[in-house]
């Protein structure tokens, strides 16, 4: 026999099996989407929830008469704007510094152009904001619970949320960058179901993840989130959090991609192919933050706008200006850092997390109620039976996350975390209770995501958690959590709106004395 081995013969292509079409089941699985197709059922639950939370808001809209609390600076401001292209001091005649950046303003200068400088007219684009904000919640808690049901149980209970309820009626910058932030985290989830689709259909063509990676296609999803990141910045700054949550999110689901459809290196592969989607996605982020500044940019009058030309040093045309910006924006971190002045509504995060301590928007007692003493009232306050189930919800969703490993709690987690965590950071200095604005729709995410629990949850190819008597049960325990919220929301409706009512009615409503 020779030493040289017989190779083999190869048998003839009939005689070999035939590949599998598509990827294995376990893959396909890994891939779907678990959104529900009822779609129009969805389309009709979002209308009529949204439609409830926008009635709440826009009746009585121009009550209280007047700026209230922090108006008398954004409402203000944002009407010189239309007038000067940046905020401007008419004591001084001329421009303001102002220690937040423009955009959020323009929004409120949009209802004044188009309704008039008063209370109406300064409000009406917070309200819209707020609006839209519950309809991004229930879409988004769709698509991560996979029940439209649950989806509308989130957006009813953002709409009855009083802290949310008064910022969606008060032209302050908090609720726009609640809404901006939820749409780009909604955004972020909708990238992860779009590559997973697209990769699960080129699998599904006989694509070889060993080898390469398909097409995808221009990532719209990511290009919006990166817009809508750059207004949230543009709005205030602690939106910066969101954008490392956002890059994090990113890099990981893609290298949890690469490995469900087996690729080879999904580490490397990952780094090389998110290092660049990072980069211009952080760059359109940077690019839309500097767009908005255009009014101080084409402006020889905003503040620090010449600051080169004051200190006796030459000033290029376009490189002197973004110098005079940078300094401004160094001025304004120096400002933020050194903000540590008393203040008789300040709070700190651990209070935020148990509704200790909100904010008085307004108060007078020179109003008719038909008593001897009356009160009317603004008070950005948490509806308490709903804001007291955040941290026990937050609670039963990282157990969740740690115990199933499930990406979606993970998401909320972030969401919470990237809103309330940095704050802690800042021991000296002065905080108030609705900084917690990006982070209160991922609360109620939580919430949600509980509810959904005590349901019992059922997913397509998925066995339910319980019986259908046990579904039944929890179903009646979250329908009754939802309808004891309402009823709480509409106890403290007065003190939202500024209702004038007796002086007793309102101190009862004042259940602990950290409210007064």
């Amino acid at each position: 026999m020779s030493a040289t081995a017989v190779r083999p013969e190869q048998p003839p292509a009939a005689w070999r099996p035939t590949p599998l079409s598509g990827p294995l089941p376990a893959v396909r699985d890994r891939l779907a989407s678990i959104v529900p197709d009822d779609r129009r059922r969805a389309l009709w639950a979002t209308l009529a929830v949204t439609g409830i939370a926008a009635l709440l808001r826009l009746v009585g809209l121009n009550h209280p008469k007047g700026l209230i609390f922090d108006e008398v600076y954004y409402a203000q401001d944002a009407h010189s704007m239309l007038s000067h292209g940046v905020e401007w001091d008419p004591g001084a005649d001329g421009s303001a510094y102002v220690a937040h950046p423009p955009f959020g303003k323009w929004l409120i200068s949009l209802g004044e152009t188009a309704f008039g400088y008063d209370e109406f007219g300064w409000r009406i684009s917070a309200a819209v904001a707020g609006i839209i904000g519950v309809a991004v919640l229930i879409r988004l808690m769709r698509r991560l619970t996979g029940s439209t049901l649950l989806g509308a149980t989130a957006g009813l209970l953002l709409a009855v949320e009083g802290s949310h309820f008064v910022l969606s009626r008060t032209s302050l910058l908090d609720i726009f960058i609640a809404t901006l932030i939820l749409g780009a985290m909604y955004c972020i989830v909708r990238d992860r179901d779009w590559r997973r689709e697209r990769w699960l259909a080129a699998l599904e063509d006989g694509l070889d993840p060993v080898r390469r990676r398909p097409r995808l296609g221009v990532p719209w999803w990511r290009i919006l989130c990166a817009v809508l990141l750059g207004l949230s910045m543009a709005t205030k700054w602690s939106a910066l959090w969101y954008i490392i949550v956002a890059i994090v999110l990113y890099i990981v689901w893609d290298w949890r991609l690469r490995v469900d459809v087996g690729a080879r290196k999904p580490f490397r592969d990952t780094l090389i192919y998110e290092f660049a989607q990072n980069l211009w996605f952080g760059l359109l982020a940077i690019g839309v933050y500097t767009v908005s500044w255009t009014g101080w940019f084409l402006n020889d009058t905003g503040s620090y706008r010449h600051w080169l030309a004051e200190q006796g040093r030459s000033e290029p045309a376009v490189f002197g200006a973004l110098v005079n910006w940078w300094q401004y924006h160094w001025s304004v971190y120096e400002f933020h850092k050194g903000l540590s002045s008393e203040h008789a509504y300040q709070s700190w995060p651990w209070q935020w997390l148990f509704d200790l301590r909100p904010v008085v928007f307004y108060w007078s007692s020179d109003v008719e109620c038909g008593a001897t003493e009356c009160a009317g009232e603004v008070l950005l306050l948490g509806t308490p039976l709903l804001w007291w189930t955040f941290v026990p919800a937050t609670l039963a969703v990282l157990v969740w996350a740690l115990y199933k490993r499930d990406w979606r709690a993970w998401f909320l987690l972030a969401g919470i975390g990237a809103g309330i965590l940095p704050w802690f950071g800042y021991p000296e200095r002065t905080m108030f209770f609705f900084y917690t604005a990006p982070a209160v729709p991922f609360f109620i995410g939580a919430v949600t995501w509980a509810l959904g629990m005590i349901i019992g949850r059922h997913r397509r190819n998925e066995l339910s958690l319980g019986s259908p008597e046990r579904r039944l049960t929890g179903a009646l325990i979250a329908g009754a959590f939802v309808a004891v919220v309402v009823l709480c929301f509409a106890y403290f409706w007065p003190i939202y709106t500024g209702e004038a009512m007796p002086r007793e009615e309102w101190h009862a409503r004042m259940w602990l004395d950290s409210w007064i």
